[in-house]
């Protein structure tokens, strides 16, 4: 069976959110993509208090510079197409009111007809707690199980009811429902991490960087289920930030991802083959000048994607 090929919606400071959003998501669709995704940063630091990801004396990269609001981007997205799913990879869930993010991927989900995928993850910088976290830095991991358990109570049958640390719901009705449990994915970047997605997760979201990495922490993963006592699959939805160039790129030291279209959809195939794959998620947008050329290599990766095989 095919993987489910998807593509980053264009969020960066040189597109036009408004403009773009549409037009990339409505060419996308007709492309044939089955999803399509979303990130989040909320600030860029001019100062950072720490190196990108956490790594001591990482320059930030430019491309985090301004950028659009994931959810209002995928609603943007959600009304200009019919079929493909809506997904977040990630939403950085201590940043964000648990009750409140719950409403609204379940009034994005209930208005698009059962569309959305929820990539939530506990985020690296401490810049952006620092200016909106709900929790210090390092409660990060305690406060997604909390929204985790939020969402499931919010999303679930009225009246809704909970206590928790930061959140409490006296009995109420909270809608409006969404139109079908909205599957979960979490990264695995941590022991604890893993546990969690095992114990409470639709799937997992790795960062593809090289087919036999993937293969070897999808590994890990599934003796971790076994030892837990998971019995239902485990959803695997990758992403690949691509780098693409327009001509083939010859280095020896080439990176997975980076490269020509044809070099792409190598990659991905490569990655399909060494882990069973429900999405493949490409980033393109930081590579390509604007919405028109977006959605030209796009179009060319989907079908070069196909003819692999994968």
């Amino acid at each position: 069976m095919a993987i489910r090929l998807g593509l980053s919606l264009p969020q960066m400071k040189h597109f036009d959110v408004g403009r773009d959003v549409p037009v990339v998501a409505r060419a996308a669709e007709a492309a044939g993509y089955g999803s399509l995704w979303v990130f989040e940063r909320i600030l860029f630091p001019e100062q950072p208090l720490e190196g990108m990801y956490g790594i001591p004396g990482l320059p930030w990269t430019e491309k985090y510079r301004s950028v659009a609001d994931p959810l209002i981007t995928l609603t943007l997205a959600a009304a200009a197409t019919g079929r493909t799913l809506l997904g977040t990879s990630v939403l950085v869930a201590p940043l964000h009111i648990p009750v409140q993010l719950a409403r609204s991927l379940a009034s994005l989900d209930a208005a698009s007809g059962g569309r959305v995928l929820a990539g939530l993850g506990t985020g690296w910088s401490r810049d952006e707690f620092a200016a909106a976290g709900v929790a210090p830095f390092e409660r990060r991991g305690a406060v997604l199980d909390e929204l985790l358990d939020v969402c499931a109570a919010v999303w679930g049958p009225d009246p809704v009811s909970y206590k928790g640390e930061s959140t409490v719901i006296a009995p109420a009705g909270i809608g409006p429902k969404p139109a079908r449990p909205v599957p979960v994915y979490l990264p695995a970047t941590s022991p604890r991490a893993a546990r969690r997605l095992v114990d409470r997760a639709d799937g997992w979201m790795p960062v593809a960087t090289g087919p036999q990495v993937l293969a070897g922490a999808w590994g890990r993963l599934t003796d971790l289920a076994a030892e837990r006592g998971r019995t239902r699959p485990i959803e695997v939805c990758a992403r690949a930030n691509a780098l693409y160039t327009p001509h083939p790129f010859e280095r020896a030291d080439r990176r997975p991802f980076q490269g020509s279209v044809e070099q792409i959809a190598e990659d991905v195939a490569a990655h399909a083959a060494a882990v069973p794959l429900t999405d493949l998620l490409v980033d393109l947008q930081g590579s390509v000048r604007d919405a028109a050329e977006l959605a030209d290599v796009a179009a060319e990766l989907y079908a070069a994607v196909r003819a692999t095989g994968a």
